[in-house]
């Protein structure tokens, strides 16, 4: 068997009364030789059983080094239900999913992360996306900044585990009330209103030229509001050049 952490895996086996011959660490530092070593073992004959920390693996978890090898090596995949924060989340959210895009992760440097969340924005599908503890409040800050205040949100902690939290709000709601705690979160962000005029372009890059170059703030502000991106461009050298130093 090959886990993310053979300790959280035993306390598992331990409460469904298995016992497999082995247990083998796969995770995020080691996951290149581990995979390989598995895949030697699953050519000499053996099976091996893929578990994560939490959820299913793969999604956001290690694992797809090793499916990879899997499928060029000729070896069967066999994919087993389980939890996913995903669905969980989807499945008791009020925000549409009937079409949904899955970010992840939210990348951890605030200025990509604010490029990222300037795209979901800018959907007009709802986003799911993992965060964090550490970074949940920046994150909610980022989406205040970036003018997404009233956007309406869904927040889950800890799902399907003793202190699960699911909470809906507006991002302004929700940024104001909510205690930080310990546990990952999946946030699901709805999409923009096709009935909602765009933001004015102007605004949207003024806030994307404090954290990026002029040339990404001019591109991510045309795809934010539909304004030309050669004229926002002009108007971010300018107000670069203006801005004091």
């Amino acid at each position: 068997m090959a886990c993310e952490d053979t300790r959280r895996c035993r306390i598992l086996l331990r409460h469904i009364g298995a016992s497999p011959a082995e247990l083998a660490s796969l995770h995020d530092r080691n996951e290149t030789t581990a995979s390989r070593q598995v895949i030697e073992r699953l050519k000499a004959g053996s099976d091996v059983a893929l578990v994560s920390d939490a959820g299913t693996p793969l999604l956001s978890d290690p694992g797809f080094e090793l499916v990879r090898l899997a499928f060029q090596d000729g070896i069967r995949v066999v994919p087993v239900p389980g939890v996913s924060a995903v669905t969980a989340a989807v499945s008791a959210s009020p925000i549409a999913t009937n079409r949904f895009t899955f970010e992840g992760f939210l990348p951890a440097r605030r200025p990509r992360r604010r490029e990222v969340l300037s795209s979901v924005l800018a959907r007009r599908e709802a986003t799911v996306f993992f965060e964090a503890p550490h970074r949940m409040a920046a994150t909610l800050e980022d989406l205040l900044d970036l003018g997404a205040a009233e956007r309406e949100i869904v927040v889950c902690r800890e799902l399907t585990k003793m202190f699960e939290t699911i909470v809906h709000g507006t991002v302004a709601s929700i940024a104001d009330g909510m205690e930080i705690a310990k546990g990952e979160f999946v946030c699901i962000i709805a999409g923009m209103d096709e009935e909602s005029p765009l933001l004015a372009g102007g605004e949207v890059l003024d806030v994307l030229l404090e954290e990026l170059p002029p040339s990404r703030a001019a591109r991510l502000a045309a795809r934010l509001t539909g304004a030309d991106r050669a004229e926002l461009y002009r108007q971010a050298i300018a107000r670069t050049r203006q801005a004091p130093r």
